[in-house]
């Protein structure tokens, strides 16, 4: 049975809200769903799920250092999650606060790892994005992010 994962660092719960919101968008789609935080997952966990989901707040454009950490861990895996699916989101305080860079921050180190990314023509192209907490466009971002996820390993399983 296919299985996913969401992986995200939340300092004031923004972050977090997000990945529970994208969990009920995959779950709603009768996708298993683990949501842990970055602190409860090592690297090796990755390669036991068919998508991964991550999300960040936003550190000067980029993804959190903790983040950044898993997916330095992941480095001896390199080449064992090509073909999963992969996916980010991301939080930040303000409208021009780096969301964009951070989501892409976080898609950079899934393509080079060969993971499937797929963008979003109708909303946030590149991953769900919250200014604070998820407002209601941000949660509709998040549950049609986690649906979007589920419906594509649907598709390749």
């Amino acid at each position: 049975m296919a299985k996913a994962l969401i992986i995200y660092y939340s300092r004031t719960g923004n972050t977090r809200k997000m990945a529970e919101i994208i969990a009920k968008g995959m779950e709603g789609e009768g996708l298993k769903t683990d949501v842990k935080d970055v602190k409860d997952v090592d690297a090796k966990d990755l390669l036991e799920y068919d998508a991964i989901a991550v999300g960040s707040p936003t550190y000067y454009g980029a993804m959190a250092s903790e983040i950044k950490k898993l997916w330095d861990d992941s480095v001896k895996f390199h080449g064992k999650l090509e073909g999963k699916i992969g996916a980010a989101f991301a939080s930040s305080a303000n409208v021009a606060g780096g969301n964009e860079t951070t989501v892409l921050d976080i898609l950079n180190a899934m393509l080079i790892h060969g993971m499937i990314i797929q963008g979003d023509p109708k909303g946030d192209h590149y991953g769900a994005v919250a200014i604070g907490s998820p407002d209601a466009r941000a949660s509709n971002e998040c549950l049609k992010q986690g649906k979007r996820i589920a419906e594509l390993l649907k598709r390749l399983k």
